[in-house]
């Protein structure tokens, strides 16, 4: 495993473009396997996940033509359905979590599919009940071999439209559930469905294949079943997690930064919150440009009780930035209540940043209430390890910010979401090398 080396203190300055949506690109290279025509995808971020979930696919018998590193063509008109029970998938779909939404796409398509447990970040328990009990009310049987910890589910009379009250807006579970419903025989109606940009995307590529979807951008699906689905293109939304990952960096390492076409009609209230923090945004177009500031002040309530930030399901603020917004909050001038309520381990990255010097106050799995140093006592580098995702590039940010050197191990954990981010910042004048 490799890790990145850190000389921190000094400042950036530059365009940076955002890659394409990494959660989007998931559960668009399933949707695939709905059709034998072929899909063209753009915009695909070049990162592990990606294109593990590519190489996975490729090992089903979908034919991939990789016109570029952001363009793939992908057919899956000779799917071999043998390979789901093969060393090579279970070894590739175990340690690939996206790879869980292969299942409706198969149960739509070919009424039958296999699955090891998944795998992806540990940030805490991530359950699946979404998917099965939705995939179970349209017509699926699960059998689980806790042995060998995999799943065998199969359909044998096709899948058939159910109404389902989500018990959670989970959304992949949401995508499974839409992909499966799209060739169900009857009526599907999805109600508290997750409604992200991501599932807009991808119920809009579905509609453009032929699916027969209502409600599209609210949390009321409604899916009429087709017998098949055509061909289609898609252009992925820019990664609104780097987004907010670029606009937290350049506030820390007190930078002026340009985000070129940052889809800003669908951040939501990503933005919002960052100016929460006192961070100042202006608009130009697609454009987001950060400008330079020496200190930013955490706004209070109205009553003057202390700025809390949680995060929510769409529309409200997404967990995958909550470790962003805290490491940025610990050179603000203020005080901020992070409350990450969906995953028990996502904030235990903040041992390394107390190391580091943040005054951080740990109060449960769930809640850190963060003491802003308003940069008079400036972060000092340290060694540490990126535990998932988002964590990696908040210790990153808080080691561009940090006196003196910084060592980030396991940095594949980074790679899985963000591409070339060293050579990225390297052109924005960070001093980071891979080692």
């Amino acid at each position: 495993m490799g890790s990145f080396r850190i000389t921190g203190g000094g400042t950036l300055s530059g365009t940076i473009k955002p890659q394409g949506a990494k959660n989007e690109a998931l559960q668009i290279l399933c949707a695939c396997l709905l059709t034998e025509e072929t899909v063209n995808i753009t915009n695909l971020p070049d990162i592990l996940d990606v294109n593990n979930l590519i190489d996975l696919l490729d090992g089903l018998g979908v034919e991939v033509e990789r016109i570029s590193r952001s363009e793939v063509n992908l057919t899956a008109n000779h799917v071999k359905l043998d390979y789901l029970k093969s060393d090579e998938f279970i070894r590739r779909a175990a340690s690939l979590r996206g790879s869980i939404m292969i299942l409706g796409p198969l149960l739509a398509r070919f009424r039958k599919a296999f699955l090891p447990h998944p795998g992806g970040d540990k940030i805490g328990r991530r359950r699946l009940d979404t998917h099965f009990i939705g995939l179970q009310k349209l017509g699926a049987r699960f059998n689980e071999d806790s042995l060998n910890k995999c799943y065998e589910i199969e359909a044998p009379q096709g899948l058939s439209g159910a109404y389902m009250l989500l018990d959670e807006a989970s959304v992949t579970g949401t995508a499974n559930i839409i992909m499966a419903a799209t060739l169900a025989k009857g009526t599907t109606t999805i109600f508290n469905a997750a409604c992200e940009p991501y599932i807009v995307q991808l119920c809009e590529m579905l509609v453009r294949m032929g699916a027969r979807i209502e409600g599209i951008g609210s949390n009321l699906l409604k899916i009429n079943g087709v017998e098949n689905l055509t061909g289609t293109s898609h252009r992925l939304l820019a990664d609104m997690i780097e987004v907010g990952s670029f606009i937290g960096m350049a506030a820390m390492t007190r930078s002026a930064l340009r985000i070129q076409d940052a889809g800003i009609e669908s951040l939501g209230m990503i933005p919002q919150v960052f100016q929460k923090l006192g961070i100042k945004l202006q608009f130009e177009g697609d454009d987001i440009i950060i400008p330079q500031q020496e200190s930013y002040e955490v706004e209070t309530f109205m009553d003057g009780g202390i700025m809390t930030i949680a995060d929510a399901p769409w529309p409200g603020f997404t967990p995958d930035l909550i470790s962003i917004v805290l490491v940025v909050a610990t050179q603000a001038k203020g005080t901020v209540l992070i409350h990450q309520k969906m995953f028990e381990s996502r904030l235990f990255f903040v041992d390394k940043l107390i190391d580091m010097g943040a005054q951080i106050i740990l109060c449960d799995p769930h809640r850190a209430n963060v003491i802003g140093l308003n940069h008079a006592h400036t972060l000092k580098g340290i060694r540490m390890s990126s535990p998932d995702i988002r964590a990696g590039v908040a210790l990153l940010i808080a080691a561009l910010s940090a006196r003196g050197e910084s060592i980030i191990d396991n940095i594949d954990q980074i790679d899985r979401g963000y591409q070339f981010i060293d050579k990225r910042l390297q052109a924005l004048g960070a001093k980071i090398e891979r080692i």
